[in-house]
């Protein structure tokens, strides 16, 4: 967030789509180079791992973010990151069905273990070519400004020895977007003037500005994207827990489709997600969780095809699901970073992702595992411990209680807008993020 701060959709999108394919990326080294040995993936997870993340631990730090609107180079180093990772994605998709429904040689898995490697170091190419052929212009005129944890700092501009660049039509957004603010300002004020309040207690931050983790657990709207996530990927995660006891329910036979064809989905949501958002919060100044409420209202549709338990409409709804499911990832993390800033946004980022396990706690195995075990033992009375359960009836009410949610998120989400939309109006009124328009722009 902080190297790129123009480009939080974006960088968003590809890092947690990266996320949502290393499960792939596992199962192809499982089986391309471990043997399909237990013992070996073990000893990758607890040594090879941990020596990778320290090796590239140095390359991971803050950076002089660019800060031009009009950036070609940094616009074609993402597009072609993007389209390797979209890449990468088809690939591992077609590599894992292929290697699931036929018996492929020693040969043609080390290939495709070895094709595999490639498309992930693809992205090395941008580096690399920084290096061998660095920018001229930027060689030339180095930018000045240090990387900083403030949001402000970003903007580049000294409010005290600048002009105002914000026009009269900017003005009014800045002071819509704060309107709450003022009136507090004024009920603080009255109260000074009686004597009833310090004259020198310090204001708290803005919705824009950098907050701290408490400062921001105090306010509505941190609280209302907090529930609002909740609704769209506590239930998500509630049938990616299940996604093969739901294909097994309706005679699926084979639910590795399923869950690949899930996790594509779930990778193309979270890069489709970080991309819409970016581009529009720029062109039309609309708020990133507009995407959210989006893909909740497609999830209410698409619980309600989960509940009829047709095995035609499974891959449909599965489709629909784990897009819609990334794209509440790819949402949320700029979204953060906007509203709060980015002094404490690792600790506010990884308090969102609460609800991963609550979801999971509440709606998978409570809801949905008492439900399903519930039908297990009446089909199979007699039986202490039913192990499957097959029919619509399996999950037939966990999905319309997750429609349910989802329709209160929706509700929920429609009033987030409505309070945050004059903060983008104020933060993008350039096209770019803290970049105000000049008077001549405006008019």
């Amino acid at each position: 967030m902080r190297n790129f701060p123009l480009s939080r959709g974006t960088v968003a999108g590809l890092i947690k789509g990266y996320v949502a394919v290393s499960a792939a990326v596992y199962t192809e080294t499982f089986n391309g180079m471990l043997g399909n040995s237990a013992t070996n993936l073990l000893l990758l997870l607890a040594l090879g791992i941990p020596t990778a993340c320290i090796v590239v631990m140095y390359f991971v730090r803050p950076c002089t973010p660019s800060l031009e609107e009009d950036n070609s180079t940094e616009h074609s180093h993402f597009m072609y990151t993007q389209i390797s990772s979209v890449v990468l994605g088809i690939y591992l998709m077609v590599a894992t069905i292929l290697g699931d429904t036929l018996k492929l040689s020693q040969a043609v898995t080390y290939l495709l273990f070895g094709i595999m490697i490639l498309l992930l170091l693809a992205p090395l190419a941008i580096p690399i070519k920084m290096t061998l052929y660095p920018n001229k212009q930027t060689k030339e005129k180095p930018s000045t400004l240090a990387p900083s944890y403030s949001t402000d700092s970003l903007s580049g501009a000294d409010p005290e020895n600048s002009e105002p660049l914000l026009g009269s039509a900017s003005a009014t957004l800045a002071t819509r977007a704060h309107e709450s603010d003022d009136s507090t300002d004024l009920d603080v004020l009255l109260a000074e003037g009686e004597g009833a309040v310090n004259l020198k207690k310090k204001r708290g931050p803005r919705r824009g500005d950098d907050f701290t983790f408490l400062e921001a657990l105090v306010k509505a709207d941190f609280w209302l994207l907090f529930i609002v996530y909740f609704c769209g990927v506590g239930t998500g995660v509630t049938v990616l827990n299940n996604l093969a006891q739901v294909g097994m329910s309706v005679g699926a036979n084979d639910t590795t489709i399923l869950l690949c064809l899930f996790g594509f989905c779930n990778f193309v949501g979270r890069i489709l997600g970080g991309s819409l958002s970016e581009y529009f919060v720029r062109s039309r100044m609309l708020p990133r969780p507009f995407w959210m409420m989006c893909t909740q209202i497609i999830m209410v549709v698409t619980f309600l095809l989960f509940a009829t338990g047709l095995h035609s409409l499974i891959y449909v709804s599965t489709t629909l699901l784990g897009i819609c499911y990334g794209v509440q990832f790819a949402v949320m993390i700029p979204t953060v970073s906007e509203l709060f800033g980015l002094k404490d946004f690792g600790l506010m980022y990884n308090f969102m992702l609460l609800v991963n396990p609550l979801g999971a706690f509440f709606f998978s195995a409570l809801l949905a595992g008492y439900i399903y075990d519930k039908e297990a033992a009446r089909q199979h009375p007699g039986v202490l411990e039913p192990s499957n359960c097959y029919g619509p009836d399996c999950f037939r009410v966990t999905f319309y209680v997750c429609a349910i949610v989802c329709c209160c998120g929706t509700l929920l989400s429609v009033l987030f807008i409505a309070r945050i939309k004059p903060v983008y109006q104020m933060l993008y009124a350039s096209g770019s993020f803290r970049h105000p328009r000049s008077q001549q722009q405006l008019h």
